[in-house]
This record gives C-alpha cells, sequence and structure tokens, in this order.
C-alpha cells in the first residue's frame, strides 16, 4: 500500500533528509587513503546521534552498522570493517539514513579516494547524472516506469548496465515503504506517481554486467564479474510543481 504524506508530514521527512544528508556528507569527507570503514562509520552514527536521530540502518534487519560502506566492486550493503582500509583510487559508496520525528531520511554517494582512474570517475559520473535523470521523470501524473526508463536508457546509452536484484523504495515512518522504485521498465508502466508519494531513487551502475551476487555475510552484494561499481541515491517528495528532493543541504 502506498501512502501519501501530508504537507506536515513531508515537512518532517525534510528534516530527517536534511541530517541524512549531512551525515553522508561527513562521511564522504572522511575518505581518504588510510581509513577504515569502520572509522567512517562511526562518524556517521556520532553525527545522527548528536542531532537527537537514529541511525536508520543500525539493527534493521540484524544489519550491524550505521552507514552501508561500499568499495569498489561492492554494489550495496558492505558491512564496515576495522580491517578494510581504504586505498588510493578506490571507489566508496556509502549509504545512510536517519529516523527523526517518526520518519527516514535515506541517502547514498559514491565517493573517490584520493585520485582515480579516468573509467571510474566515468562511471562515477554517469551514475550521478542517472539519478538525476529519473529525479526529473518523477512528476505528479507520471508513472514509475517513467523513472526507471529514464535511469536506465541513460546508463545503457553509456555502455554501463544498470542493477536488478535491488531498486529504490518508498520512504516514509518506516524505511522502505512502497512502491518499488527500479532503474529500469518501460514508460507508461507501474504506479503512478501522485502528490504526498515520498521515495527514494537510486541508480546502482556497473561497469560490466548488472549480475550480482551476496556473499557468505547475506549482507554484502557485489558485482559477478568482479568490475566497478557506483550507487546515487536522494528521497525525494511528488508535488504538483515537481519532484522535491528531501535529503538536500539547507
Amino acid at each position: 500500500m502506498i501512502v501519501l504524506k501530508t504537507a506536515k508530514e513531508l515537512k518532517l521527512m525534510r528534516a530527517a533528509g536534511r541530517i541524512s544528508q549531512r551525515a553522508l556528507r561527513l562521511a564522504g569527507e572522511a575518505v581518504e587513503p588510510g581509513v577504515t570503514t569502520k572509522e567512517i562509520d562511526a562518524i556517521v552514527r556520532k553525527y545522527i546521534e548528536g542531532q537527537g536521530a537514529a541511525p536508520s540502518f543500525l539493527g534493521y534487519g540484524g544489519f550491524p552498522a550505521s552507514a552501508c560502506i561500499s568499495v569498489n566492486n561492492v554494489v550495496i550493503h558492505g558491512i564496515p570493517s576495522e580491517k578494510r582500509v581504504l586505498k588510493q583510487g578506490d571507489i566508496v559508496s556509502i549509504d545512510v539514513g536517519a529516523y527523526f520525528n517518526g520518519f527516514h531520511g535515506d541517502n547514498a554517494w559514491t565517493f573517490p579516494c584520493g585520485d582515480i582512474s579516468e573509467d571510474a570517475q566515468r562511471l562515477l559520473k554517469t551514475t550521478e547524472e542517472a539519478l538525476f535523470e529519473g529525479i526529473k521523470a518523477a512528476k505528479s501524473g507520471a508513472r514509475i516506469g517513467d523513472i526507471g526508463n529514464a535511469v536506465q536508457q541513460y546508463v545503457e546509452l553509456r555502455s554501463y548496465s544498470v542493477v536488478r536484484d535491488f531498486v529504490g523504495h518508498g520512504v516514509g515512518a518506516k524505511l522502505h515503504e512502497d512502491p518499488k522504485v527500479p532503474n529500469y521498465g518501460a514508460p507508461g508502466k507501474g504506479a503512478l506517481l501522485r502528490p504526498g508519494m515520498a521515495i527514494a531513487i537510486e541508480p546502482m551502475v556497473n561497469m560490466g554486467s548488472h549480475n550480482v551476487r551476496v556473499l557468505k555475510d547475506k549482507w554484502t552484494t557485489v558485482t559477478a564479474d568482479g568490475k566497478l561499481s557506483a550507487h546515487f541515491e536522494h528521497t525525494l517528495a511528488i508535488t504538483p510543481d515537481g519532484p522535491v528532493i528531501l535529503t538536500l543541504p539547507d
């Protein structure tokens, strides 16, 4: 069931989105050679809890950390570890959520660790741009398939692939709500976008095949071919005047 939010509820979601966005930016600023993913996770938790909020991911389904930190060929759900030391040339996807005043904010970004290869730069640029192509398609009266098609076309025209096993989602009082928001699909298909809907659009784009596999820890998801993957995400509200991103700085 799709839950439509009131103007007051969307305002509360905006507050949660600000916290999750600021935590993500702080995490990104910490990405540099020699830093562990566990140290970055600690930064995220400290900031979110310091704002009187709670990390959305901590304990969610048993997840043991406050942020998902996924390096290079890890697509999503990387578990922070003191053993995972970042090195020059890595690309680091960080996914952060904050629960505040009854609502969640959810966002992700992929950061370069020092100087990265031109191939990696192009992957990050394409994935970020694909996110905003999806957001532009998220207009009241459009369909979920319009979002997925916009992302898919943009990505595949640049010879990358979009992950199909994991998708975006509705956001609100629960971290994951209806509807599902795939990064692929046919225009004019799927749920109707209506004012009051809040969704997370989150392209996961692979340099090679779209196929992925989940490791034995039941969380860490990697590309099946070992090639790089990038992940960008915003939470947004559908309004009569167009999409409004809820996970932006003030």
